[in-house]
């Protein structure tokens, strides 16, 4: 198949029935009156502010979305990464597990992982490295009933504030308590076997002091069945708040151990292999791998795949000064393992014949496999990967009658201790759910000599990196109608690495870098009317480099070349919001120069420069008779306008769709003077991609759909049904990014599951 490039606004073939739900809600949301009990029009976000203040979204000159606790409930995200899904300009791969996802946002350029997006937790980042290696923030978050609110904003005031992400800033807020004790508890089960209980409760413990608990403990074998308990998680979140005279102290704590199989991708047109399809089962969970040059053997249980076990802690100190100053502080303390234990497939499956065998025996069971059997090179790759990180921002804020001005200090560090064995020796494994080790090797005799052995990349590495940054911003009310801002940030960014390549006690890396880098943004913000407005903003800032660009770009960093990678943004924006309808419309152009890119460790590095342009869209419509509506679509046009790789230019970027839509209405009605029914659903369209920045490697358009009901049969009592890829699906979100051009492998979206649970509030 070939996709063909079209400019950004020639019209798009919407398959019917997403077709028809984008139709009515464009009727909805033109033919709407208003509603006494929406609250839209009031809806207020903490995210790109100075400080963390909040502010009304519709006076915002950025552009920002917001997940209600209500919404997450109806989205019954599979992982963090999968509520993302409902940001636009953003575009998620949430089809790895439970963690380890793929996310790229408005065109930015990347080959995996998500190195363009931060987490928070009530404003302060969890770790200032947006992507490590088998490491990216939202692994490090799990969502549960304990958050009040997601808010997700792209580019505006992003390069000046916080730790200075260009591109996405996810901010998790937790719910607080307050006079009055209220809670809840939930049993959840699937038709994976998932065992789930949630809880929280939150309430007053003397005057002016609140606590919020909660948590959850879950075990499951995994939506593609592992054989075994391969998802097991527990967290506890704890939220302490003490309002003051003139501030407020908050204290907040989250430990979590929870990991799942890591999810790879699959043969294609092998089969037995379908969207339920993973390698890691039973009988290869626990295996003994060898590394090193002495080959030195030691026992992983791959079952463990990809987690964090560990604890983020921190809080704010707010204090209202005299004469309008404002004091602000915000803090969070990181520290734990996320390690990655994976089976990954390397090459085409083959038939036992096609190796030049006749036949393989299996290791565990002594089976006998005939020469018709499928088999496939698979390595057992192993990351143990130690980190910590504490982060503090602090502004001071002065408020005059139409001036307000914020100086602020950011400082950060964080460490990242790796221990990797990856490719390994290349065994062979029946390609069968859960498939067994064979005899096969790389050097068994009689096998095709063309085959070889694979790639191999050992590692034993100790990064430590800190950041500190001055930022100023001011605000000018300069008429009732225009708001002018702008921002400054001057940056200092420090890499101190080690990297022994081989286990061999060689450090092949040391690095020793400091560099300097000042962001700005300039906005203004026009209100068109109490309802609505628009904005304009432009800004400039940089993806510093941390502890992998070091080593995979080692020649390049050792003669002198620039690892920062420098991004410009663009950005018109229309704000709608009335008592019933929020409509959000923001065209963005942004270029991205340096952008470093590598298959795997040890592979060529391809440096590209990036283009983007497009068109985001953001809606909500609500109404007093239970019907409600949301909308977010991206269209976009990517393109690699200058490449080290030059038969790559003209191409678009990899993995990024042309346009995307999620459209989800809802009804809420009484069945009885009891019972309370709420039916939901989703579509969800994604454009054709390709998988490499080559574009040889297509992945076909897909739709998805999902459908939910939640019954309130009483004050207290509730049940959710929540049924995802209703159609079972199996769209490929990724080919095989180790082979250019061919799709040998590739890894589809989450097959069709089934989730209910039943719930009690108190």
């Amino acid at each position: 198949m070939k996709i063909k490039k079209t400019a950004l606004f020639n019209t798009i073939q919407f398959p019917p029935a997403t077709l028809a739900m984008v139709i009515a809600g464009v009727i909805a949301t033109h033919g709407a009156t208003a509603a006494e009990t929406s609250s839209i029009l009031e809806e207020v976000v903490v995210t790109g502010n100075p400080g963390g203040l909040e502010k009304s979204k519709i006076d915002s000159s950025f552009a920002i979305s917001t997940v209600s606790a209500d919404d997450i409930t109806k989205f019954s995200p599979k992982s963090t990464a999968d509520l993302l899904k409902s940001i636009p300009g953003v575009v998620v791969e949430s089809s790895g597990g439970v963690s380890g996802a793929n996310i790229f946002v408005r065109g930015f350029p990347a080959s995996g992982d998500a190195e363009f997006v931060t987490v928070q937790v009530n404003g302060a980042p969890i770790f200032p490295p947006p992507t490590l290696s088998f490491l990216e923030n939202t692994t490090l978050f799990r969502i549960d009933d304990t958050i009040e609110r997601v808010e997700g904003l792209r580019g505006g005031p992003n390069p000046v504030l916080s730790n200075g992400q260009p591109g996405l800033t996810t901010n998790f807020v937790l719910k607080q308590g307050g006079e009055e004790t209220e809670g809840s508890v939930k049993y959840t089960t699937s038709d994976y076997d998932l065992q789930r209980f949630d809880g929280v409760v939150s309430g007053a413990l003397s005057d002016g002091l609140y606590y919020m608990v909660g948590g959850y403990i879950s075990s499951s074998p995994g939506i593609r069945d592992a054989g075994f308990n391969a998802e097991e998680g527990r967290q506890f979140t704890v939220n302490i708040t003490k309002e003051l005279d003139d501030g407020e102290i908050n204290f907040w704590l989250r430990d979590t151990d929870d990991h799942g199989t890591w999810y790879l991708p699959a043969p294609i047109g092998v089969p037995g292999v379908d969207s339920e399809f993973t390698y890691v089962g039973t009988l290869n969970r626990q295996t003994t791998i060898e590394f090193g040059p002495d080959n030195t053997s030691q026992s992983f249980n791959f079952g463990d795949g990809r987690g964090w076990d560990g604890n983020v802690f921190g809080g704010s100190v707010e204090f209202d000064l005299s004469d309008g100053w404002t004091f602000v502080d915000r803090f969070s303390y990181t520290s734990g393992d996320a390690n990655t234990l994976g089976l990954v497939p390397s090459g085409q499956a083959r038939q036992i014949g096609d190796l030049g065998l006749t036949s393989a025996t299996t290791v565990g069971t002594g089976r006998t496999l005939d020469a018709d059997t499928y088999v496939q090179r698979v390595g057992f790759w192993v990351v143990q990967k130690e980190i910590e990180a504490f982060t503090n921002d602090l502004t001071l804020s002065k408020t005059w009658d139409n001036v307000s001005f914020t100086v602020g200090y950011y400082a950060s560090t964080y460490s990242s201790d790796d221990w990797w064995s990856i490719g390994n020796d290349d065994r062979y494994l029946e390609v069968a759910p859960g498939g067994e080790i064979t005899d096969i090797d790389c050097t068994t005799p009689g096998i095709l000599a063309d085959l070889g052995c694979g790639f191999n990349f050992d590692l034993n590495s100790s990064g430590d990196g800190r950041t500190d940054a001055f930022y100023v911003a001011s605000e000018w009310f300069a008429t009732d109608n225009i708001t002018l801002d702008i921002g400054l940030r001057r940056e200092t960014h420090e890499i101190e690495y080690t990297a022994d390549q081989g286990l061999d006690g060689t450090i092949d890396n040391f690095v020793d870098y400091s560099e300097t880098e000042l962001s700005w943004t300039l906005g203004a913000n026009l209100s068109l009317n109490e309802n609505s407005g628009v904005f304009f903003r432009v800004n400039s800032g940089s993806k510093m480099p941390f502890f992998d660009d070091f080593r995979d770009n080692f020649d390049v960093f050792q003669s002198g070349g620039d690892l920062i990678k420098d991004i410009d943004q663009y950005e018109l924006g229309y704000k709608l919001a009335t008592d019933n309808i929020g409509f959000y419309a923001t065209a963005f152009f942004n270029t991205v120069d340096g952008a470093q890119s590598v298959t795997q460790p040890g592979a060529p590095v391809q440096v590209t420069k990036n283009e983007a342009y497009g068109l985001e869209l953001d809606a909500d419509y609500v109404t007093d008779y239970g019907f409600s509506l949301t909308l977010n679509a991206t269209i976009q046009e990517t393109e690699i306008t200058e490449s080290t790789t030059a038969a790559n230019e003209g191409n678009e970027a990899p993995r990024q769709p042309g346009w995307q839509l999620r459209v989800t209405p809802s009804y809420e009605f009484d069945i009885s003077e009891d019972v309370i029914a709420t039916v939901y659903g989703s579509a969800t369209v994604i454009d054709d991609r390709f998988s490499d920045p080559e574009n040889q490697q297509v992945l076909d358009s897909y739709e998805k759909f999902d459908l939910g009901v939640i019954l309130e049969v009483s004050e207290n009592l509730n049940f959710q049904l929540a049924i995802d890829n209703i159609t079972d699906e199996d769209a490929l979100t990724e080919g095989d990014p180790r082979v250019v051009g061919v799709a040998e492998n590739g890894r589809t979206i989450l097959p069709r599951s089934a989730k209910f649970s039943v719930g009690y509030t108190f």
